[in-house]
């Protein structure tokens, strides 16, 4: 490769190869016994180079597809569901890197108040949703019905029946509106599930992302599954289809689900302003007064 002449993709890999390296070292401080293990379990890794390759080129294709958005009024939903560790946070963070935060946000609601659990199921929900021009990714969603809240007990029989019955109407009511709704469920392994557990245990900057839900759910794994199945069953709409990301290889997934995500939508180029830097403005009475010391940060670096 070090003969071909070098496109501005090569020339942004290497400018950006060091915020990718830092958001990669997901194993940077586990024991050599875990990390053997890992390895043993997943033989057939996808090459970092081939990877930061696609996901940059990627990335440049999910910008056109926000500037589409944003340009033609847009407005699209995109549901990120599966089981505890399945990937879901990892996806999401690469689709978003280099999005403008204006334009796509993520919406990832913690437990419902006392006084949410009184209103409408999907009422805490819909102000979320985008307007014209933005593009929302729920990390979880109402579908939280279907599965932590039935499997953990927190809504009744009834309750989930209610939700089976509504929800098809609710995304249908969506679509027309003019919402393109993704639904994805991330998937894995119960053996993958477990090693990742184990992971986050033994790793201080992860230790945060196991809670004792978490913990319940690999003693419920049984109980996850049919809810799954039944979720799918009963919400898997023409409208508002399931897409299922096989996820025990985490790289292949999040490049799998951002290529899915930008077929699904027929985004193209729009119309943008030439940009010119205007010539700076100098003013020769101004003097740049000295700021105090203590105003700047320690330079320890």
């Amino acid at each position: 490769m070090k003969d071909e002449p070098k496109d501005w993709l090569e020339a942004e890999l290497q400018d950006t190869l060091d915020e990718d390296y830092e958001i990669e070292l997901e194993d940077a401080i586990l024991s050599a016994e875990i990390k053997r293990i890992y390895r043993e379990n997943h033989p057939d890794q996808l090459d970092r180079r081939v990877y930061f390759r696609e996901l940059l080129r990627l990335q440049s294709e999910l910008i056109k597809l926000q500037d589409w958005v944003s340009h033609h009024k847009e407005k699209v939903v995109v549901l990120f569901e599966g089981r505890d560790s399945a990937g879901k946070g990892g996806a999401i963070k690469r689709i978003t890197q280099r999005l403008n935060p204006r334009v796509a946000r993520v919406v990832a609601l913690p437990a419902p108040s006392d006084r949410e659990k009184t209103q409408w199921y999907f009422q805490r929900y819909v102000p979320h949703l985008p307007a014209g021009g933005e593009i929302v990714l729920f990390d979880r969603s109402w579908y939280n019905r279907a599965g932590v809240e039935r499997v953990m007990g927190f809504a009744g029989e009834d309750q989930v029946e209610q939700f089976f019955q509504d929800v098809p109407e609710f995304e249908r009511m969506l679509v027309r509106s003019g919402i393109r709704l993704v639904k994805y469920w991330f998937s894995v392994t119960d053996e993958e599930q477990q090693m990742r557990f184990l992971i986050r245990i033994h790793d201080p900057l992860k230790q945060w992302k196991l809670s004792p839900m978490d913990l319940q759910s690999r003693v419920r794994w049984e109980a996850y599954t049919k809810a799954k199945e039944e979720m799918f069953e009963r919400t898997n709409i023409p409208e508002a289809p399931w897409y299922i990301v096989p996820g025990n290889d985490k790289k292949r997934a999040r490049l799998n689900c951002m290529s899915h995500l930008l077929g699904l939508i027929p985004y193209g180029e729009v119309p943008h302003e030439e940009v010119h830097l205007p010539d700076r403005v100098f003013n020769p009475d101004y003097e740049r007064e000295v700021l105090p010391r203590e105003l700047y940060v320690p330079q320890k670096y």
